[in-house]
């Protein structure tokens, strides 16, 4: 009697874990396919707000070392706009399947793994001098 199971996975310290524990357990009688990686809409669309407020976040510390630069200090944004932004990588792997086993599970994850840049705009106030306490922290 044969089976196919098949397992989704969000996480692949899991995945490893439970393949090991099936090995284990059931030894030679359990063959374990390579894993098929992909990308769930929602997950890209995760890492894109990610990139943008993580872009945001670098764009204002700059802003804040240019103005202490200067002696002055930062203020509210007047203006925030997202300029580009830039996916690359995380080819499914399913195409592969061919050259699989040939394809080392460092490699497989390479191919699977998704890039994202973000660049952006941003206007902030400046206010006048820094206040002697901000300038001795």
């Amino acid at each position: 009697v044969h089976s196919q199971v098949c397992i989704i996975f969000s996480d692949f310290g899991k995945m490893q874990n439970v393949c090991n524990l099936l090995i284990e357990k059931l030894g030679t009688s359990v063959t374990i396919s390579p894993p098929h990686f992909y990308h769930t809409p929602e997950a890209v669309d995760a890492l894109r707000r990610q990139v943008c407020v993580a872009a945001v976040g670098n764009t204002r510390r700059k802003a804040q070392e240019v103005c202490r630069l200067f002696g002055q200090s930062l203020g509210k944004p007047f203006l925030i706009r997202e300029e580009e932004t830039k996916e690359w990588g995380g080819h499914i792997d399913s195409h592969l399947s061919n050259t699989s086993d040939s394809l080392m599970m460092q490699e497989r994850i390479q191919n699977a793994t998704v890039y994202a840049s973000c660049r952006v705009f941003a206007v902030f106030e400046i206010k006048g001098k820094e206040n002697r306490r901000n300038k001795l922290l």
